[in-house]
């Protein structure tokens, strides 16, 4: 083959790598490398910077050292572009060290080597070693681009980005608008956003990113109103937003649950053209579920053309969440005939509804998808089955579930020893929360405590749910919440204790003892105390949003047993005056898997 032809060949190899890497076929264009070589080709050194790139982004170690003794059995090892991106290519492989013998052994360094060696310290956390080459730099004289700073934003405590920014500033660098975003999301980062609201205000021109790093900014720090104040400031000054900015807006109406709000983001939405895009899709679905607007939620996840994993799971969870376990499961199901695999949470949405509908039957086909697709190693999985199989009832398919586990989280125990509370199975509920700290140290949380004050009451365990409700203050820090305090009043009007429940609620901070009062109303109808029964009544009657007609019922059901007809009537008039309807009971059963 004479020269000619031997040049143009290599140009194609070359121009077959670059282009798989730049589509992002990144194991292609290693494979055609490989096929290069087989064929009696070395590359140039633009050949070992688009293969150098595959490497880092795939990123591949094995590849990357076989990459680097090409270079040098080839001679490329002295050429600085190819030695910067054997630098990048080690840090981005999480390889410090290689990267760093390779900038040491460099005869000369560019500007874009010296960077990219403080890139590759700050990407693996060594920040002051960092700050050792940029102080290197300032010794030889070397001048300093905006490019040598962008390394430190992402990872540099305040402290270090405070110095950073005072240095750009001193070197008139803080015009360089990229530079100067980062310096903004290095503040957010840090929830400092006066400091890049300082820099924002201060930008003689702004670009999109500048505009989406203070609305990211502000929806960071929950402020609903001041996002959407700056959005409408982008309106006023024709900036036209972009998929990042609806992103923003969108996880904002999510936080707010504010469905007009939502409504019309998402008509400005549909007419920017972004609505399809992944993840504002997802995002439309999720933020309509937050809103509980199922059915406008139900319509985005029906118009989106291709359905990820993530939105298949944002509408099943929606059902689960607000009360549909039947049209979760029957989505879950349609999800199963198409291309989307379901994954760990929509799997734990799942499982919600069995629970929720108290189908066993279905939560064992579920456990079986999820062990024939090894799925069963993830946390959150194994605890919605463990919650799942308590809430239908079978105990023991739960406890197997928790013993296989290897390695438990707070978690994990905590719906285990929620399960034994439910079945009345108090002295297990203790066992397990003693083992829990015994054995593996985890510290309870207040969700724990909730189900041991539980696990007490329905099995009338009175010194014990007064100790630990003690101890969850005294010992573990954690402030008693209504949850807490309903738990302690149910634990001893179920006993009889009725006086000491209320002479206990009397000592409750007041803003909770109206809400509290509902287990002593109970109790004391199962007890015939008409006397505290009326003080229980009186207490939640006085509540604004009293609007369950079972206290009602109870406090008229009471009247009737003994005969206060007079009584009895004046409650139902009550009830009627406040636009209340006893609730009809129900009951369900499995019939073949069909509850």
């Amino acid at each position: 083959m004479n020269k000619t032809c031997f040049d143009h060949a290599k140009m194609d190899w070359n121009l077959m790598i670059r282009n798989s890497v730049k589509h992002g076929f990144f194991t292609r264009a290693l494979q055609i490398y490989s096929s290069m070589v087989r064929s009696g080709f070395h590359g140039s050194e633009f050949t070992f910077l688009f293969v150098l790139k595959a490497c880092a982004k795939l990123p591949s170690l094995g590849d990357l050292r076989k990459l680097h003794s090409h270079t040098l059995l080839t001679g490329f090892q002295s050429h600085v572009f190819v030695q910067t991106a054997l630098i990048d290519a080690y840090a981005k492989c999480r390889c410090l060290h290689s990267a760093r013998l390779v900038f040491d052994e460099m005869p000369l360094r560019s500007l874009v080597s010296w960077n990219s060696i403080i890139s590759a310290h700050c990407r693996d956390l060594r920040i002051d070693q960092s700050f050792a080459v940029l102080s290197r730099m300032q010794l030889l004289g070397l001048e300093l681009s905006p490019t040598t700073f962008l390394g430190f934003l992402p990872v540099c405590s305040l402290p270090q980005g405070l110095s950073i920014h005072c240095y750009v500033t001193k070197l008139g660098l803080d015009d360089d608008l990229p530079l100067a975003n980062s310096i903004m999301s290095m503040y957010i980062r840090l929830s400092q956003i006066d400091g890049a609201l300082s820099i924002f205000d201060s930008l003689l021109q702004k670009s999109i990113v500048s505009w989406t790093v203070i609305l990211g900014g502000y929806l960071s720090s929950g402020d609903v109103a001041k996002v959407f104040s700056l959005f409408n400031q982008m309106r006023r000054q024709c900036v036209v937003p972009d998929s990042v900015v609806f992103v923003n807006l969108l996880s904002c109406c999510k936080l707010s649950g504010n469905l007009l709000l939502s409504m019309s983001v998402h008509s400005l939405l549909l007419r920017s053209g972004f609505d399809q895009k992944d993840p504002i899709d997802n995002l439309v679905t999720a933020m309509y579920v937050e809103c509980k607007d199922l059915v406008s939620a139900r319509r985005a996840f029906d118009d989106a053309d291709e359905k990820s994993v993530f939105l298949w799971t944002s509408m099943i969870s929606g059902y689960a969440q607000l009360g549909h376990p039947r049209e979760a499961l029957h989505l879950f199901n349609m999800m199963l005939r198409t291309a989307a695999k379901p994954n760990e949470p929509t799997l734990a949405a799942v499982l919600s509804a069995c629970a929720e509908m108290g189908s066993l039957r279905t939560g064992e086909e579920i456990e079986q998808y999820i062990l024939l697709n090894d799925l069963g190693s993830d946390l959150r999985v194994q605890t919605s089955l463990i919650h799942m199989f308590c809430k239908c009832g079978s105990i023991k398919k739960a406890q197997a579930v928790f013993e296989r586990i290897p390695r438990k989280d707070l978690a994990v125990w905590s719906a285990m020893i929620n399960g034994y509370a439910m079945h009345g199975m108090g002295k297990e509920a203790l066992n397990l929360f003693h083992r829990m700290q015994n054995e593996e140290a985890i510290k309870p949380d207040s969700v724990v405590f909730t189900s041991i004050l539980l696990a007490c009451s329905h099995s009338g365990m009175v010194e014990d749910g007064l100790k630990y409700f003690r101890s969850m203050e005294r010992e573990f820090g954690i402030e008693p919440s209504i949850e807490h305090y309903s738990c302690l009043v149910d634990l001893l009007g179920r006993a009889g204790y009725l006086e000491l429940a209320m002479r206990t609620i009397e000592k409750m901070p007041a803003q909770v003892q109206a809400r509290v009062s509902a287990p002593v109303l109970s109790a004391c109808y199962k007890h015939q105390n008409l006397e505290l029964g009326e003080m229980a009544a009186k207490k939640l009657f006085k509540l604004k949003n009293a609007r369950s007609s079972g206290n009602f019922v109870l406090m008229n059901n009471m009247y009737t047993s003994m005969g206060k007809w007079r009584e009895a009537e004046k409650a139902r008039r009550l009830m009627d005056g406040k636009g209340l309807v006893k609730e009809p009971g129900w009951s369900q059963i499995e019939i073949d898997g069909v509850v």
